[in-house]
């Protein structure tokens, strides 16, 4: 056991095992805030009221634990500690702990920060008393504090937006309950019920909070305001949980300081709580109105004059000719079906190892095995075509000559656009090769451009060193939109056998670990783009590591206007469709009509 000269426990790394995971009565929506009962081995220290554990389950998809405060902590007649944990659903980690089951495990780093400080005041009738507030999920720490203390001794403030929990164990002398939207106690959030006022009229010696930022930014300025000394625990993402990685510092007029050593708990008057207008150099976006219940926004995009009913497409060498999922799911719902990279001469693609897994991605070699255009002409296509979704041909080749050739030969057929790709990473001719300089990627697409008059997308690498000035090139040479970005290249490597798993060395590298890669290059095409007359701009088609909507969202916000899905199909065949109903209904949410109205909100 480990402890300060406060006696303040020092954080270890300890396994817990879960007791209970259950869903909170009261919290509304009901499922959005579970209790985590989790109990320690033997010898455990128990925590001290405000500060918190870093929880990561063994069977986990995410790589750090979540910082999750003390709600309530007991000593077991075996020496053992139960520990509860009030958690609220708000991404994959905490959807991860709220799914446990008793007799899961978890990894514990804690108990974290420092503490509540002892109030100043005597509990005698008639002396000033100690106010504790708590918001939201912010309220089981304070609950927890609040156990701490002599029962009458001090008066307690929720706030939340709708129904009310975590108070079943506290003991005020007066208990007032805000809700927004007035379904417990009274009808509003904190400052209807608390003001500068309320604080000098209740003769408090301290408060002590937790909950929402702009909550604590009102109680530190109405306690200066009053002369009362204030405590807030604040939060702040991190990683380690033990003040080594930095990445939860908080704005203090003594500097920044690390909200999991320093904090959680800070003194409310070294506080600087600066409103976010703008971040690099980009405005918050102000809120807008949901739309109206029998209202439903515009999914639909244009691309090169083809209008795709929605923006998800299913990504060329990942769908097939999209008759391959039929019995899977509702294929037909899709905005677009990027086709099987498709050469002029049939291809068996390349020999060896085709496919290596590793976290977070996928890497490939399969070397574009396909029938050929002539077979997909006469047998695929005319089963693309007989979707719902617009058919894209995903036009690539070895030379200028069988590109051209290939081209022709779909100009001929009624696909109504053709993707040429001039980014593939696992063949020796043609493909990326194409795609790395200006001068190869602008020849390519006038060369194609002259052998049709179908719209053209130009599908470009994320390996050129020029790309947004390839892009540029590309549309200056006749492309109708670009879609980015191709595989990443990667190397893996058979540490048993000393040998490269795959025969060519290198290979495609995709999924969701190359998401923020591809925002970011999905991001700097279309500024560039966005320097061009408005005449001359084209849409942009981002592909890049998508798993959620939030993923698609994120992609629209950089830029696209539209969106391919690739890796993550098959790891969840429904991929698609989730992106597609996630998509509108965070749209409707936010008052977005269409597409256009939030695409490339984070460009300057």
């Amino acid at each position: 056991m480990f402890t300060d000269c406060q006696g303040v426990p020092y954080p270890v790394f300890a396994k817990g095992e879960v007791k209970e995971c259950a869903f909170v009565v009261g919290a509304i929506p009901f499922g959005s805030v579970s209790l985590l009962k989790v109990r320690l081995e033997q010898g455990s220290q128990e925590p001290a009221a405000g500060q918190f554990y870093m929880l990561h389950a063994i069977r986990s998809d995410v790589l750090l634990g979540r910082p999750i405060s003390i709600y309530h902590s007991e000593k077991k007649a075996d020496g053992s500690v139960e520990l509860s944990f009030l958690i609220l659903l708000k991404g994959k980690g905490t959807r991860e702990l709220c799914s446990l089951e008793p007799g899961d495990k978890l990894n514990l780093i804690g108990p974290c920060g420092n503490r509540f400080p002892v109030p100043f005041t005597s509990h005698k009738p008639g002396d000033s008393k100690v106010l504790i507030i708590g918001g939201g999920i912010g309220v089981a720490p304070v609950a927890g504090f609040a156990e701490t203390l002599p029962d009458g001794s001090y008066d307690f403030y929720a706030s939340f937006k709708s129904g009310s929990y975590a108070l079943e164990n506290i003991k005020p002398d007066k208990l007032v309950i805000t809700t927004d939207d007035g379904s417990v106690g009274v009808h509003g959030m904190l400052p209807v019920a608390l003001t500068e006022e309320t604080l000098r009229d209740g003769n408090y010696s301290e408060v002590f909070a937790c909950g929402p930022t702009p909550m604590l930014a009102y109680i530190q300025k109405i306690c200066k305001a009053a002369g009362v000394k204030s405590w807030l625990s604040m939060e702040a993402h991190m990683a380690c949980g033990v003040g080594v990685c930095l990445g939860c510092v908080i704005d203090t007029t003594e500097g920044k300081k690390r909200c999991c050593k320093e904090g959680p708990v800070f003194d409310g008057d070294i506080l600087i709580f600066n409103p976010v207008t703008e971040v690099a150099g980009i405005k918050v976006q102000p809120r807008r109105e949901p739309l109206a219940a029998d209202q439903e926004p515009d999914l639909s995009v244009n691309i090169g004059g083809v209008i795709l009913p929605n923006p998800v497409i299913g990504s060329s060498g990942t769908f097939g000719f999209g008759v391959e999922y039929k019995t899977l799911f509702d294929v037909n719902r899709l905005g677009g079906i990027s086709s099987k990279g498709l050469t002029l001469e049939p291809r068996q693609g390349n020999d060896g190892v085709r496919l290596h897994e590793t976290p977070s991605g996928l890497m490939n070699s399969i070397g574009l095995q396909n029938p050929g255009i002539p077979h997909f002409i006469e047998h695929e296509l005319p089963e693309m075509m007989a979707l719902k979704p617009v058919a894209i041909a995903n036009l690539s080749g070895s030379s200028l000559e069988t590109y051209v050739e290939g081209a022709k030969l779909l100009d001929a057929t009624d696909v109504p656009l053709i993707e040429l790709n001039i980014s593939c990473p696992n063949v020796s001719a043609g493909g990326a090769a194409f795609g790395m300089t200006c001068v190869g990627a602008e020849s390519a697409v006038r060369a194609v451009r002259a052998a049709t008059k179908k719209p053209l997308i130009v599908k470009l690498t994320p390996q050129s060193h020029e790309l947004e000035k390839v892009a540029l090139a590309c549309i200056e040479a006749g492309a109708d939109a670009i879609s980015l970005c191709n595989s990443f290249q990667g190397i893996a490597i058979d540490i048993e056998r000393g040998v490269p798993v795959f025969e060519k060395l290198k290979a495609g590298f995709g999924g969701p670990a190359v998401r923020p890669m591809a925002v970011r290059l999905v991001y700097e095409v279309v500024e560039a783009i966005n320097q061009l007359p408005a005449e001359k701009r084209v849409p942009v088609i981002a592909i890049g590591g998508i798993a959620t909507w939030e993923d698609a969202v994120e992609f629209i916000m950089a830029g696209a206007s539209a969106l391919q899905v690739g890796t993550n199909t098959f790891a969840n065949p429904n991929t698609m469709i989730e992106v597609i109903d996630g998509l509108s209904a965070f749209m409707k949410r936010k008052g977005y009509r269409n597409i256009e109205e939030m695409r490339g909100l984070i460009q300057k």
